[in-house]
């Protein structure tokens, strides 16, 4: 019993960690709000060695629609906007001589579109993720020296467990959705 007690703790990790890592794909998914994670796979030219802009400036956003980068060093202002524009985020930054002011356009019909698919796109993986963690537990059951009943019952609380799961996907995935699709 505490072997498959132990099958269905590592399936139920397996499918938290799909859930976060659906997570943090939805963030990187932008629904026309300004947010300073929209930079972060940015990285700027810091002493010899590619740095994200996080760790040599801050960024904020003071409203909906705009991102500010206030550099800690003045003379890394340059670096940090060729590095903005050649991330092609789509952006297009100022420099004021004080800091990096970006404007986020207002997105497309169609940009919002291909934003929606991409969130579809991610929470199916998220649930290709959580039915190869229910495959690999049912497998771990089914080579446990148990009877077959109780085989049955804890494939039946794995299944349980998956359902769970595949609805906070799509809870996850509706709310992304509608966020993006609302102007």
């Amino acid at each position: 019993m505490e072997e498959l007690n132990f099958i269905i703790e590592a399936a139920k990790e397996s499918m938290n960690l799909a859930i976060s890592h659906l997570e943090k794909e939805m963030v990187n998914i932008r629904a026309g709000k300004a947010n300073p994670i929209m930079l972060s796979g940015v990285k700027v030219e810091y002493y010899g060695s590619p740095t994200p802009i996080s760790q040599v400036a801050n960024i904020n956003s003071p409203d909906a629609r705009t991102l500010t980068v206030q550099p800690w060093e003045k003379n890394m202002l340059g670096d940090i906007e060729k590095a903005i524009l050649i991330a092609n985020l789509g952006f297009n930054p100022m420099n004021n001589g004080e800091s990096i002011i970006i404007n986020i356009p207002p997105l497309t019909e169609e940009r919002r579109r291909e934003l929606a698919k991409l969130a579809k796109a991610a929470s199916e993986n998220a649930k290709i993720g959580i039915r190869a963690a229910r495959k690999e537990a049912n497998t771990d059951i089914k080579k446990s020296d148990t009877s077959e009943d109780v085989q049955k019952n804890y494939e039946i609380d794995i299944q349980e467990l998956t359902d769970k799961f595949i609805v906070k996907v799509d809870q996850i995935y509706s709310q992304k959705e509608n966020e993006i699709l609302t102007v």
